[in-house]
């Protein structure tokens, strides 16, 4: 099983590529970080304080983190930091996961991306200095950048210079023809051997913080997309996933805005249909031949804010109740079935504590749960408490009844939780 270092592991990227690996037997992802954010949580293996890609120390820590984990290949995370990497990948000792140092540099920068790609394709009217602008609105953006930070719709040359003596010298930045309509993602796989196997169109239709919070399967200029990521493709030559977005102009003609040699946050929704860009990714980075396999079902993505939680409690027995908690109504608790399962693979001990009032293994039978305790207590006396049954030593109580939980909590001094409160054992 190969090792991969995904940093940075919290980001937007890092956290879809967890998801498109995670189940994966050929692949062990270990997350790395500078900063504790939300990847702590999610990767099951993580290094942190990692210093930043811009930081002097920053190559040798990979490379010391290389040989320490034993890593096999490292899967950027951000644009810069595949720059940062692959510029230095003879000396880390591992592969880097992505396109040859020329594609990362060039599309890392708005200005020499166009300046590569504008005599084959469209791209919006713009100038590296605001004394070149001859028409407002105009868009400005960094010249290195993603995610919509620190872009600006300047509708004169008076706002157009305040916002970039506020952020810095104006040769950091592009000035783009305003684009109004909407903006489409074409996200696309590039073997080894410069063969670009797939490229699929997506409508933005809400974007959050520049991630597309809602994105669904373009239906119209298919075959022009097309045509455009061939050109790309034959022109920077990139390997592996990458994407390129576009925007309608005036004249609802669609504009170059970027080229990103890394996969795009909400690409997820054709790793929906089949196609993970993730797992391509890593499986040609190793010369293995890939290929893809596409439903033809239609995708809407919708993107919201994921929870996780950190207990600082240990415990190796779980207490929980049938009735209005495990089931119901008529139907399983899906998410307390998954947190069951869970507790299994972790060698911990399930006991149900039921005051079911007909025949509970009958009942568990018919939901085809029956296996799934160690113990079962089946309490008749409606009076009984189920605190009479519980030791308390290394246990928590799953309970719908707030009057149970209390009675536990007193009696037993150890830790409640109600049927909603599961999602943060998870």
């Amino acid at each position: 099983m190969n090792k991969i270092l995904v940093f940075p592991c919290g980001s937007e990227i890092g956290l879809e590529i967890y998801r498109s690996m995670k189940f994966s037997r050929h692949f062990h992802l270990i997350g790395g970080s500078s900063v504790d954010d939300h990847g702590r949580f999610v990767f099951k293996d993580y290094v942190g304080g990692i210093p930043f890609h811009n930081e002097p120390d920053f190559i040798q820590a990979i490379a010391d983190i290389v040989k320490q984990r034993q890593i096999d290949a490292i899967y950027p995370a951000m644009d810069d930091v595949a720059v940062s990497l692959k510029k230095s990948e003879h000396i880390l000792g591992c592969r880097v996961i992505g396109s040859s140092v020329d594609a990362t540099v060039t599309c890392a920068s708005k200005g020499l991306t166009y300046t590569h790609l504008y005599r084959y394709l469209p791209v919006p009217t713009w100038c590296s200095s605001i004394d070149d602008v001859h028409a407002y609105p105009v868009f400005i953006k960094p010249d290195v950048g993603y995610g919509s930070r620190n872009v600006y719709v300047a509708k004169n040359e008076n706002s157009a210079r305040v916002f970039i003596e506020t952020k810095g010298l104006s040769s950091d930045f592009v000035f783009c023809e305003y684009l109004p309509g909407p903006e489409y993602t074409i996200d696309c796989f590039t073997n080894r051997h410069g063969e670009l196997m797939f490229s699929g169109a997506r409508l933005r239709n809400r974007i959050s913080n520049g991630i597309s919070t809602n994105t669904r399967e373009a239906e119209v200029f298919g075959e022009l997309f097309q045509s455009y990521a061939q050109k790309i493709n034959s022109i920077l030559c990139p390997r592996g996933a990458w994407f390129f977005q576009m925007k309608l102009d005036v004249n609802d003609s669609p504009k170059l805005l970027e080229v990103a040699i890394r996969l795009g946050g909400s690409s997820s929704l054709f790793r929906a249909q089949g196609v993970n860009f993730a797992l391509l990714s890593t499986f040609d980075a190793f010369d293995i031949d890939v290929s893809i396999v596409k439903n033809s079902y239609s995708v809407e993505l919708d993107r919201a804010l994921s929870n996780k939680y950190s207990l600082n409690i240990e415990y190796h027995t779980i207490y929980l109740d049938y009735d209005d908690c495990l089931l119901i109504g008529t139907q399983i608790n899906i998410d307390l079935i998954k947190f069951i399962f869970s507790a299994i693979n972790s060698k911990k001990k399930i006991i149900l504590i039921t005051r079911h009032a007909g025949d509970i293994y009958k009942s568990l039978a018919n939901y085809r749960i029956a296996h799934l305790f160690d113990k079962v207590i089946h309490l008749v006396d409606k009076k009984e408490r189920k605190s009479k049954y519980i030791l308390s030593d290394g246990a928590i109580f799953i309970d719908d009844s707030h009057a149970e939980r209390l009675d536990v909590l007193d009696k037993c001094q150890i830790p409640v939780f109600s049927p909603e409160m599961v999602e943060m054992l998870t």
